[in-house]
């Protein structure tokens, strides 16, 4: 093993390596700053100059720092604009904005650069530590532990249940895994609740919806709220953190690094997942003063999923590398990237190809460094977006918004449901629903729906809830994670009297 790590050492220190970590980086980064053009669009972009390069360890060093460059870039459109054009980066904004609209931008953008790092370089350290044993782990999941994974995830709602608002919470979550139904079953290939409309066939657009529930409302709100773009009339301050902020965000950093990892770890769980979880595990166990903070601007709040996001993307690379089974749409391209330069990813590949092994983990720590080095000199200017005139700045929003839902898609039918789902936003938002769960329940359901259907067959019936002990297992976390707020109201009411 420790040959082979010095192996890869050598191999991603070359120049031409460091030269592709830089590139891929820099390339993700900006690239992925513009909402709905996330790594998949980007990795796809950049898959014929990999190739060309003929070296698999360079191809895939490119990739991959296209890949986290990509997620690491997301959070900006998140922050600054409230669009997240990525999954994985949707919880971000949560508190990313509303810090952004109090005057912190810098301070936001600060906190996801370090807490992206740190996630990162903890989850390259524990896939170079764990990669070969937790193959095996990840084989242990089938369609029913991934339901009870995603039962877990949907029970992030928690997190924006606590202040009166369970039941809209809950509406919301219904309302997205119903709108998750539309277009064509996994199972049966038959469109459903289309309505003859060929252009619903493949369901509605990830990025046009959330484009539609955040930024469209958002630039809306601008129109008729103008007071609302923060209270520092263009100044950007609080660049920096403060001794005691950094004090705060460290446990949930360590936390998340190792929750996200060993989420991204699971085949078909990855970023988003982790992101929405660590979001709602760290307001859960945060004192009572500090979860009221979590949606209006919390520090930890935006620490958490910036963190857990950029660990699952590294422990996604576990099943890509040592068994050859992408874990997402974007692990899946690199896995055809893999191939298409005549490297085998699987149980072998450390063995038989441990230059390609080791280096693009070594590459991971230095793709961070280089993320890191060259994000944070450049925080005051990006967070400059928001000092743009009032009137420059929404047709700015409307233009990335309406271009996001077009390129997502490539269907002009996405912009009038990018408008009709805009206006439903913009309602909902005055009569105070929480939106993210309708994203939640949205992104989650098509997965959780599978993953039942497919159980539901293989033990011809809801048996395997009980048969399998790990899915109870999921699924009681799942219940106590939701039910732990309301415990929580109701012990202090229960003090009070």
């Amino acid at each position: 093993m420790f040959e082979g790590i010095l192996i890869g050492l050598q191999t991603a220190l070359s120049l031409q390596n460091i030269i592709m970590v830089i590139g891929g980086c820099l390339i993700g980064t900006f690239i992925g700053m513009l909402p709905g053009l996330g790594p998949m669009s980007i990795i796809a972009i950049m898959i014929p100059i990999a190739i060309s390069l003929g070296d698999p360890s360079a191809a895939l060093i490119l990739l991959a720092g296209v890949y986290y460059g990509a997620i690491f870039g997301g959070s900006t459109s998140s922050i600054l604009l409230n669009a997240p054009g990525v999954a994985g980066t949707v919880a971000s904004s949560f508190d990313g904005y509303p810090m952004a609209m109090q005057g912190k931008a810098g301070k936001a953008l600060t906190i996801a650069a370090i807490a992206s790092f740190a996630g990162g370089t903890i989850g390259a350290i524990l896939l170079m530590i764990f990669a070969p044993m937790l193959s095996s782990v990840a084989l242990l999941f089938h369609s029913a532990e991934y339901f009870g994974l995603m039962v877990v995830g949907l029970s992030a709602i928690a997190a924006f249940a606590g202040n009166g608002q369970v039941a809209k919470a809950l509406m919301m979550t219904v309302l997205g895994l119903m709108m998750a139904t539309v277009g064509l079953g996994s199972l049966f290939n038959m469109p459903r609740f289309t309505g003859g409309i060929m252009e619903l066939q493949s369901g509605f657009g990830f990025v046009t919806l959330a484009m539609a529930m955040f930024a469209l409302p958002e630039a809306i709100f601008l129109v008729l709220k103008p007071k609302n773009l923060g209270d520092s009339g263009g100044e950007i301050k609080d660049l920096r953190i403060s001794r005691a902020e950094a004090r705060a965000i460290a446990p949930v950093i360590g936390r998340q690094s190792v929750q996200g990892f060993f989420i991204g770890v699971l085949p078909g769980a990855g970023a988003t997942i982790a992101s929405f979880l660590g979001y709602a595990v760290e307001r859960n166990i945060a004192p009572k003063h500090e979860q009221a903070e979590f949606g209006k601007g919390s520090i930890k709040g935006l620490a958490a999923p910036e963190t857990a996001n950029n660990a699952a993307c590294t422990g996604s690379f576990v099943p890509l590398l040592t068994l050859g089974i992408p874990g997402s749409g974007t692990t899946a391209i690199l896995l055809g990237a893999l191939i298409a330069l005549n490297v085998t990813p699987g149980p072998r590949l450390m063995i038989d190809e441990p230059q390609i092994f080791w280096a693009v983990i070594m590459s991971m720590f230095i793709g961070n460094l280089v993320l890191l080095v060259l994000n944070l000199p450049l925080i005051p200017y990006i967070a400059k977006v928001l000092a743009i005139p009032r009137n420059y700045l929404i047709p700015f929003i409307l233009f990335f918004t309406l271009m996001g839902a077009y390129i997502g898609q490539n269907n002009a039918t996405e912009l009038l449901l990018l408008v009709g789902f805009g206006v439903c936003g913009i309602a909902l938002k005055f009569a105070n629903f929480p939106l993210p769960p309708l994203l939640i329940g949205f992104i989650l359901g098509g997965m959780l729906e599978d993953n039942f259907a497919r159980s539901m067959q293989l033990y011809g019936g809801i048996s395997f809830i009980w048969e399998r002990p790990m899915t109870l297992g999921l699924l009681i976390i799942a219940v106590t994670l939701v039910l732990l707020p309301s415990f929580r109201a109701m012990r202090t009411r229960a003090k009070g009297n």
